[in-house]
């Protein structure tokens, strides 16, 4: 199997990212399924979409379970059967996972996978209560730990060992608001500087409010079917040839590293063993820059750059749109937005835009190999995706 086609993406849908008062969770993968029908017109979703996999975080958010038979009614889909799965932040992500094995077990052949979340009707403290649910409960969220709080243990461990600076998480900020001004849906549309994300209140010392991601609306979607008949729905298939899931303890009291996550180091392993390529392959990347001592971490664990090195990466403009890897040319979760569920297939989204020359203005020249990493809670999950075209 290394090096061979999984499954083919036919098509791929994104609702617009931001604060979408007056849509429900429902009406906005509505949205984001009739994108991916309207780009493949040679699909019929009734007829030829077999299963749905959705990717959710939290039931809270909406006061609803039960969710994937509404995502299959809304999306025009039913009677074909629907589930959801969920992973926190890389519900979707997982939603790929399940739906590539569906359809390499050949139950299905053409299996629709996505995921959304609905977050801004809440309060911060709401949300900031629903999303840390994905945290340990009796020894951090218990003791008033958050994401940022977390993620905040994670920057300090970092700067402390490598020497990373808070310039150096700032250009990521910097960085993903300029891909984001050049994406239409994504929730956050302005550039900043290095100084105004230096300047912003403090909300887990290091990080400060430009270092961390948006509490978004959202929704996403992609068709996969078998590589041998994807042509029969498009001339521009792109082809998932490698997968990885890795998994660690929950809570960060547990782990070996705060500077590392074995997580992402597993599933990046599994992956590139499977497509048959390594790091140097790969051309445009989407990774889970939650905060920006997030995207600096992924550099390091998927071989981007050697252990400890990922400040001076991005300093050097590696990363950067016309860099020797442009990671996060969406925006990212900084800019584009997190609608936690909607995440991992708003990831494979960007990347189906890139590998098939439709991603506009931040198009990345001559790509033919990319990389999605997925992060669930504080890096106790994650799913790695590697396509080619």
């Amino acid at each position: 199997m290394r090096g061979k086609p999984l499954a083919a993406v036919v098509s791929a849908g994104l609702s617009k990212f931001g604060r979408r008062d007056g849509f429900s969770g429902r009406e906005l993968f509505a949205e984001a399924a009739l994108e991916a029908f309207e780009r493949c017109p040679n699909l019929d979703p009734k007829r030829d979409i077999d299963a749905l996999i959705i990717g959710n975080m939290s039931e809270s958010f909406e006061h609803q379970c039960h969710l994937a038979p509404i995502m299959s009614d809304w999306a025009g889909l039913l009677p074909a059967p629907s589930i959801r799965v969920e992973a926190a932040c890389a519900s979707s992500g997982a939603a790929i996972r399940y739906g590539l094995f569906a359809i390499l077990t050949g139950l299905y052949d053409v299996v629709m996978v996505g995921g959304f979340e609905k977050m801004t009707h809440r309060t911060t403290a709401e949300a900031t209560e629903y999303l840390a649910m994905a945290s340990d409960f009796p020894f951090e969220q218990w003791n008033g730990a958050t994401f940022p709080g977390l993620f905040a243990l994670m920057a300090t461990a970092h700067m402390h060992r490598y020497g990373t600076t808070e310039e150096q998480m700032a250009l990521v900020a910097v960085k993903n608001h300029h891909n984001g001004t050049l994406n239409p849906k994504a929730h956050m549309q302005r550039e900043v500087t290095i100084e105004q994300v230096l300047s912003s209140r403090v909300i887990a010392k290091p990080l400060k409010l430009f270092d961390c991601s948006l509490i978004s609306d959202g929704a996403s979607c992609a068709i996969l079917t078998r590589p041998e008949i994807a042509r029969k729905y498009t001339d521009t298939p792109i082809y998932i040839v490698g997968s990885g899931h890795g998994t660690d303890a929950i809570g960060l009291y547990e782990r070996d590293s705060l500077t590392s996550l074995d997580a992402t180091k597993r599933a990046a392993k599994e992956a590139y063993e499977m497509a048959g390529l390594g790091p140097d392959d790969i051309d445009v990347a989407e990774v889970h820059d939650c905060f920006t001592i997030a995207e600096i971490i992924a550099y390091e664990d998927l071989g981007f750059c050697k252990p400890g090195e990922g400040g001076k990466f991005i300093e050097s403009g590696a990363s950067t749109l016309n860099g020797e890897l442009p990671v996060n040319t969406s925006g990212g979760l900084k800019a584009k937005g997190h609608p936690v569920g909607a995440t991992g297939v708003a990831q494979l989204y960007e990347i189906y835009l890139q590998l098939t020359g439709q991603a506009g203005g931040r198009q990345v020249d001559g790509c033919e190999v990319g990389l999605t990493h997925n992060l669930g809670g504080s890096g106790a999950t994650c799913i790695i995706h590697i396509y080619r075209r």
